[in-house]
């Protein structure tokens, strides 16, 4: 984008982002660049089809610049909008701070079925709070707790509470630490999954990227579970239930953890894609 910025359109910007984020290896080229545009023009999609003949200026034209370079080096597109939509909700993300994915709705659906109204919920690994706020908003009769070892994404999750509205209570540390003989009715974690040595075959976006303790999970990619799964057992009233988001190809191992550890109606449940994502369990 060297030449007068007065000839730089909506269209041709469009276009010469697309060939060039393509070369970079970036997926659905044309349409990060429609998203990064919109960002930077303050318009919605509809607003930038009818004005594909409208030149940039140079203000604007500088910030979309500034936006493609971080894209080009394959920072995740989520953080350069600074923004995801999860379940409905519209969640701020930020750098080091893992970002939503859609397989996990897959979590917070099972787990809106089995909770009660007024159910004490814990999230482990709260993050940006995208499973506690959509389970806040879903279940307003519900007390939601999330627990992270992380201050950055405790902060995260608050400001996202905030923004959609619901009351979340977040504590700083490690799983169970801060509830010591304090029992929940349901208890629902995402875990770091991501077996060690298959961490350098990610995507760069999240390879380089994202926080890695949220990703990594071990030798096996099982260490979180054997930890979460015992200690759940003295946190869960009688007939509570266990909910835990798993990799591709985990459920089995998990679901036997589950049952090691005296868990019963185990279940799995699939994402959209077709991939068992959730293992649960209900305590006697």
């Amino acid at each position: 984008m060297s030449e007068n910025p007065d000839t730089w359109t909506v269209l041709k910007v469009l276009t010469w982002t697309k060939e060039y984020l393509a070369g970079k290896g970036v997926e659905n080229a044309r349409l990060e660049a429609e998203w990064m545009l919109c960002s930077a023009l303050s318009l919605d999609r509809v607003g930038l089809y009818v004005n594909f003949d409208k030149p940039l200026t140079d203000a604007e034209l500088a910030g979309f610049r500034g936006m493609v370079a971080r894209r080009a080096k394959r920072e995740p597109l989520q953080y350069i909008l600074g923004s995801q939509e999860f379940r409905g909700l519209d969640f701020r993300v930020a750098p080091g701070v893992l970002i939503p994915r859609h397989d996990t709705e897959t979590l917070v659906e099972e787990a809106v079925r089995r909770a009660k109204p007024d159910a004490a919920i814990l999230d482990i690994g709260v993050g940006s709070g995208c499973i506690a706020v959509a389970l806040a908003k879903e279940l307003p009769g519900a007390e939601v707790t999330g627990v992270d070892a992380s201050p950055a994404a405790l902060e995260l999750a608050r400001e996202n509470a905030e923004r959609n509205g619901v009351r979340v209570t977040l504590c700083e540390g490690s799983l169970f630490e801060p509830f010591p003989g304090r029992r929940f009715d349901l208890i629902v974690s995402n875990p770091p999954y991501i077996p060690t040595p298959d961490l350098e075959d990610l995507q760069p976006e999240v390879r380089e990227y994202e926080p890695r303790s949220a990703l990594d999970g071990g030798p096996d990619g099982l260490d979180f579970y054997r930890l979460i799964v015992p200690a759940a057992t003295e946190h869960l009233h009688p007939g509570g239930w266990l909910l835990l988001e798993v990799g591709i190809g985990q459920a089995e191992d998990v679901t036997a953890i589950l049952a090691q550890h005296g868990f019963a109606e185990r279940f799995t449940a699939r994402d959209p894609g077709g991939i068992e994502r959730v293992v649960g369990g209900r305590v006697a």
